[in-house]
């Protein structure tokens, strides 16, 4: 469904209660490029990646046709950064019991000192249930990149919640895909290398796996539908035969 007739921001649905929220930008270059966020409507919703900050009328004008915006009580991301969070504030202020959500490093380094109250940190592996949904913290330091990189598994539906892990290029026209997702987000990574190519990535990949995550809720691109486990492991292999841009 299209919220935005001028943006093109659009909402679906891509697993029980989850919503894809998706608005389409035009880079100086030429080429298309997207940002995508995730509403978890439940007992006590959770918004993950709040997108950049001047996005924000555009995402909350998307959640209100699921919910009232002021409802939402945790806004979650992988990392800190402005599409990850850049509206954070904007949230809290929309959203008076809404509280942040990130890993420990992530409250210690960044998210405490800049956010208006403070955030609900994650411990790795804990979980935190907002309703009928439950989600679980995974640490990822620097995969792809970011010390307090990390990721939200929803237990019932094994959605991974997987930030800049799969980032595809063009609009994301499609909410959800069962076709290869891995080519298109190699093919874009490999002019600006953008992972850090941490000791642990093959490390941190294969526990993502063994999660076995049965939709990947990118960022940017469509969203994944199938094994997840499988694809995370061709990323793993794919990282460690190319492992620079410039390979």
């Amino acid at each position: 469904m299209i919220t935005n007739s001028a943006s093109g921001t659009n909402v679906h649905e891509i697993a029980l209660g989850i919503y894809r929220i998706n608005t389409p930008v035009d880079l100086p270059d030429g080429l298309g490029f997207n940002f995508n966020q995730y509403l978890i409507a439940d007992e006590a919703p959770l918004v993950f990646h709040t997108g950049p900050r001047r996005m924000f009328p555009l995402v909350a004008e998307a959640i209100g046709t699921v919910l009232p915006v002021e409802t939402v009580r945790y806004v979650a991301f992988s990392h800190f950064e402005a599409d990850e969070c850049g509206a954070l504030n904007d949230f809290l202020a929309a959203a008076p019991h809404a509280v942040p959500v990130c890993g420990q490093v992530g409250a210690m380094v960044s998210v405490n000192d800049v956010a208006v109250r403070p955030a609900r940190a994650l411990a790795d592996g804990e979980t935190l249930p907002i309703g009928t949904h439950a989600l679980r913290w995974l640490d990822a330091p620097h995969v792809p990149h970011g010390w307090d990189c990390g990721f939200m598994l929803e237990t019932h539906t094994r959605t991974l919640l997987c930030g800049d892990l799969f980032t595809q290029g063009g609009s994301g026209a499609v909410p959800i895909t069962e076709s290869d997702v891995l080519g298109p987000s190699e093919a874009f990574r490999a002019p600006m290398d953008y992972y850090a190519h941490a000791p642990q990535t093959a490390a941190v990949l294969e526990r993502l796996a063994r999660e076995q995550p049965q939709v990947l809720a990118c960022m940017h691109g469509s969203a994944f539908r199938g094994d997840g486990a499988v694809l995370l492991r061709e990323l793993a292999k794919s990282l460690a035969a190319r492992p620079l841009a410039a390979a």
